[in-house]
Order: structure tokens, then C-alpha cells, then sequence
């Protein structure tokens, strides 16, 4: 049986928004050719977003990604 979604209530506050931040895969091809050089030999990185669509981080590592936003008290969430 599905729970009824419609009575499931979550409330975002303003200051739990401004905390998430999104995680997901880029390919190292779909990034400028400045960016390119610089990640020779890796074909994915992982960009950090704010909720507003700006990057703020871009790493090697999906494991870093989300260390370096705990370590900055940001909730990350995993976009695929």
C-alpha cells in the first residue's frame, strides 16, 4: 500500500535551504578548456551547487565533495 504523499508534510526553513548544497558528476569534456587542462587525465569531476544553481567547489572526488561540504556545515545531496 502507498502512503498517501498528500498528507506527508515537510517544511524547508529558510536557513536549511541556504545549508543544502547539490552534488553531481560533470565530465571534464562539458567544462571550459582553462578547466580542461588543469583536470588532464580525469574524465569526471564533481561539482558542489548551491540550491540557487551556482558552483561552488569542483573536485576529483565524489567522497571529497561531500566531506567538503559537511566540513563547511552544508547538507549535500546526491544528484545523479
Amino acid at each position: 500500500m502507498r502512503p498517501d504523499t498528500k498528507s506527508v508534510k515537510t517544511e524547508l526553513t529558510p536557513e536549511a535551504w541556504s545549508a543544502m548544497v547539490y552534488i553531481r558528476p560533470v565530465l571534464v569534456s562539458d567544462l571550459s578548456a582553462d578547466l580542461q587542462r588543469e583536470a588532464e587525465g580525469i574524465e569526471t569531476l564533481y561539482a558542489v551547487h548551491r540550491p540557487d544553481g551556482a558552483r561552488v567547489a569542483l573536485v576529483a572526488d565524489r567522497g571529497l565533495a561531500y566531506a567538503l561540504a559537511r566540513e563547511h556545515d552544508m547538507a549535500p545531496v546526491f544528484v545523479h
